[in-house]
């Protein structure tokens, strides 16, 4: 028998840490092989992690809701082989050496500090607190209201260990008051409850239902405040007319599905022109740091999409100025494809450098989208019309019928002055009108 430890796996860049949402496998069950064990979740994305042997589920190492660092051993899965000798690197030997047991003593030690968690209930708050944190916190008696005051030098605010315990040495530095809070403490909760309104009662009767925001729904919550407060919002709209890309489409669909195998939308229309002009106007391509601007070398697409419970997520199309029109139709549909069914790996979500959201799905024609953080500026396309319009030609203008719609732009006014913010959204629209209706796909 061989004790093979299943570790949480990397998932991508920047991806530190996931949330246990419900083990698949209980102590005791046997397991194949790729077989799902338990199923995790980042910020937005849902994954499951497979065993990488056969075995028997012998030891779970954390509960449902715990917070897990990459790398970190969460089950122990017993094996009939020797092929999860790495847990216990020692070729021909029947008998454990002292050594060997001492290590292994010292493995349990170390899983067993892991799995303490501070008692202290963390379900009303809207950030990720690592085991690690939370076991420093209930060592050093650190309260709950301490650790929520704490401002985290990690990824979106989170508290990491040097936060904390940077925060240990300065209160250990000053001397307590005679209410027993340090002065800084005292400051903080002061200057906080000065300019924090006392919020105001919900009132609820017995015929009201009260709903519980999911894990997805809070973070987007969160995420949504957090843009408003950083960003200066502000938006440009034009109308787009669209009849050239309409009956382009129209006499294409078809042949393009049955020789692409994929349907052919407009969204991948109105993502190229997209990357045409984030090319022409490469300012609008960048992420604020503080007082410096990072100049993004990749167009990363973020592509809004919605999933079945309601909620939205973004998974990006990575150097979307690369592909052709059937290459960005793929990759449309494959994203789109795999949100809809919960599939998207938390690569899938990482690197956007602008954002496009079509609010026309849901029959709005226009939309004041709110910034996807760190980036600067996002999209909106508003639902195609037939309307009437004034149609120029040499001959003089005449009234007709005409496919139009309203593209939405929203900037940071912080580092996106109206003139770049109104000419990006204007080269948008010209690239769509342009459109060449004599085009092969």
């Amino acid at each position: 028998m061989a004790r093979f430890e299943l570790k949480l796996p990397k998932m991508g860049e920047s991806v530190a840490e996931a949330t246990i949402t419900n083990w698949l496998k209980e102590v005791g069950d046997t397991i194949e092989a790729d077989e799902a064990v338990l199923e995790i979740a980042t910020d937005k994305v849902d994954s499951e992690v497979p065993s990488e042997v056969d075995g028997k589920l012998v030891e779970k190492l954390f509960n449902a809701d715990d917070v897990v660092q990459v790398g970190q051993t969460i089950a122990i899965i017993e094996t009939e082989s020797d092929e999860a000798a790495e847990t216990t690197p020692v070729a021909d030997q029947q008998v454990p050496s002292p050594e060997i047991e001492e290590a292994v003593a010292a493995a349990e030690e170390r899983v067993d500090k892991a799995k303490e968690i501070s008692t202290q209930d963390f379900s009303d708050s809207n950030r990720f607190y690592s085991p690690l944190v939370k076991n420093i916190a209930k060592e050093e008696g650190i309260s709950f209201d301490e650790l929520e005051k704490l401002e985290g030098s990690g990824k979106d605010g989170r508290v990491t260990k040097n936060d904390i315990l940077e925060y240990l040495e300065t209160r250990s530095s000053q001397p307590a008051s005679k209410s027993g809070q340090q002065p800084q403490q005292q400051a903080a909760t002061q200057n906080q409850a000065a300019s924090q309104p006392a919020k105001t009662p919900v009132s609820v009767n017995g015929e009201d239902e009260i709903i519980e925001m999911s894990r997805m729904g809070k973070m987007i919550a969160h995420h949504m405040v957090e843009s408003a407060q950083t960003s200066a919002h502000v938006q440009s709209f034009i109308e787009v007319d669209v009849t050239n890309i309409w009956n382009w489409r129209k006499k294409n669909k078809d042949a393009f599905e049955k020789r692409e195998g994929e349907k052919l939308t407009f969204t991948p229309i109105f993502m190229e022109a997209v990357a045409k002009a984030i090319k022409d106007f490469p300012l609008i391509n960048i992420s604020v740091d503080g007082d410096k601007i990072i100049k993004r070398k990749n167009i990363n697409l973020g592509m809004a999409a919605a999933l079945p419970d309601g909620n939205l997520i973004v998974p990006v199309i990575k150097n979307a100025d690369q592909l052709n029109l059937v290459g960005m139709a793929k990759a449309v549909n494959d994203l789109a494809g795999r949100a809809r069914i919960n599939k998207l790996k938390p690569d899938d979500i990482q690197g956007g450098t602008y954002t496009v959201t079509n609010v026309g799905t849901f029959g709005s024609i226009m939309g004041t989208p709110i910034i996807n953080q760190p980036q600067v500026a996002i999209l909106a396309l508003g639902a195609i019309r037939k309307v009437p319009a004034v149609i120029e030609t040499p001959e003089g203008d005449f009234i007709g019928i005409r496919y139009k719609m309203f593209l939405s732009h929203s900037y940071d006014h912080r580092v996106v002055n109206g003139a770049l913010g109104g000419q990006f959204v204007q080269r948008v629209a010209q690239y769509l009108e342009k459109f060449d209706k004599n085009r092969d796909v």
